[in-house]
């Protein structure tokens, strides 16, 4: 089954307005029942982990999925406020059958979203999906014949807090270098890394001064975190010699992007390039790989070419990176915005905590700023500009579409590239164009941005 006959899930699970379908306070109610009917089909007695992100509606959320679970038999635990891959951990090292996580990662704190684990720690594949969604439909179809319990469960804050130490004090074993000296600033986007990251980084000795960590469940997101990584990037710069490094995260941790001690922004791409050479300096970089996916810039790819290690690329979404990691067999993968999976170790999905000890491990073990790791990665110019859409029509059935990103990849005859997707959690095209000078690339997205806003835009 492919992800386009799905219609609750994305690529990054179930995501909308918190309060609207499919997240009222009936829908979100009716979804915990269709996995735990889900659950019930291969094991008795299953037991979940639920967690969730700052927001305002994350907890009645939690609460009406925990309900909707425990009124089909399963057994629930939660573990409060922690982040994405945190679930994703303790799902797996705890054997629980599955991990549930409230959040809407980097959307603004009106959106909310389910992302489902199974007991192994990863995202449920899309045909997994297709079937519980249809199960939910079923649901929705008749609520009347599935009435709530008479006692509802306890609410899901503070949760378990041993459930989050576990996963902290698993992230510190994690690391094999002395971080004591560098000096860090850490932008926590107000989100659930406010629940983990301070007392994370006082284990592994760092020295972090910590932003945006004073979450007021309407503030998540808000001009800073991952989709504002020029807000830590300023504060490095504008506090010359305070700091080695900046760090931020999304809403739900799952990524991290950096800030080197100048102020300039290292995304994926550059997180990808430095942990590439130094896993493969240390032999764990198997068959010389890193998957990488549509949008990565191709100056990554003309640098890992040089330090010897071939480029993948799987379809935007970090699932689809470890899906393709998996059939490759490769032990490094990620994305530009953030998410990288490292598979050299117990990881199962992308983790912005990890991600940030592994940048900072390498720059401990090297003596080498991260600037320094990264300074041969010529980036080509690039734009990534949204449209937003009435609906997602493949865009090979709209011929003005399809002429106008044609025509664009005959203009750059091979010295660029041009990739037009739809995003998997919101109702936007999103249209990357690559080419050896700005005016170019300019010029081609804004011609295939005017194609789909005139053909399909609201």
């Amino acid at each position: 089954m492919t992800s386009q006959t799905r219609q609750l899930f994305g690529t990054d699970g179930i995501r909308g307005v918190a309060g609207e379908f499919p997240l009222t306070a009936e829908s979100t109610y009716l979804i915990g029942r269709a996995l735990g009917h889900d659950l019930m089909r291969s094991n008795p007695k299953p037991r979940v982990v639920i967690g969730q992100d700052t927001r305002e509606s994350s907890s009645w959320i939690a609460d009406r999925i925990t309900i909707g679970l425990i009124s089909c038999g399963v057994e629930v635990h939660s573990a409060g406020t922690i982040t994405t891959p945190g679930v994703a951990y303790l799902a797996r090292s705890r054997k629980y059958a599955a991990g549930i996580v409230i959040s809407a990662s980097h959307n603004p704190w009106t959106d909310n979203g389910i992302k489902v684990f199974s007991g192994d720690g990863y995202k449920l594949p899309d045909s997994h999906e297709l079937a519980i969604e249809q199960e939910i439909f079923a649901l929705l179809q008749n609520p009347r014949a599935h009435s709530e319990p008479s006692t509802a469960p306890a609410p899901s804050l503070p949760g378990e807090a041993g459930l989050r130490r576990a996963y902290i004090e698993w992230l510190a074993t994690n690391v094999n270098a002395d971080l004591s000296g560098l000096r860090v600033l850490v932008d926590c986007a107000h989100g659930a890394a406010t629940a983990e990251a301070p007392e994370l980084f006082r284990d592994c000795g760092l020295q972090a001064t910590f932003l945006s960590a004073s979450p007021d469940g309407k503030n998540i997101n808000e001009n800073c975190g991952a989709l504002h990584p020029e807000t830590v990037a300023r504060a490095v710069a504008g506090r010359k010699a305070e700091f080695d490094l900046g760090v931020t995260f999304d809403g739900d941790a799952d990524r991290a992007l950096f800030s080197d001690a100048d102020g300039r922004v290292v995304n994926g791409d550059g997180v990808l390039l430095l942990a590439a050479r130094d896993m493969k300096a240390r032999d764990v970089l198997a068959g010389s790989i890193v998957v990488a996916t549509t949008m990565s810039n191709m100056g990554l790819e003309i640098a890992l070419r040089n330090s010897g290690v071939r480029m993948l690329r799987a379809n935007v979404g970090d699932k689809y990176v470890l899906e393709e990691m998996l059939k490759s067999g490769a032990t490094l993968g990620g994305e530009q915005s953030g998410h990288v999976i490292f598979r050299d170790g117990e990881s199962t999905t992308g983790d912005g905590l990890l991600t940030a000890l592994r940048v900072m491990e390498i720059m401990a073990r090297t003596g080498k700023s991260v600037a320094e790791l990264v300074n041969d990665l010529k980036v080509f110019p690039q734009t990534i500009q949204n449209v937003r859409v009435r609906e997602k029509i493949p865009f090979a059935q709209v011929p003005e579409i399809q002429r106008a990103i044609e025509a664009a990849e005959r203009e750059l005859d091979g010295n660029g590239r041009v990739v037009v997707r739809y995003s998997g959690t919101e109702a936007l095209a999103r249209v990357m164009v690559e080419a050896e000078s700005e005016e170019k690339m300019r010029a081609l997205a804004s011609g295939i941005v005017s194609t789909i806003q005139r053909t399909l835009g609201i």
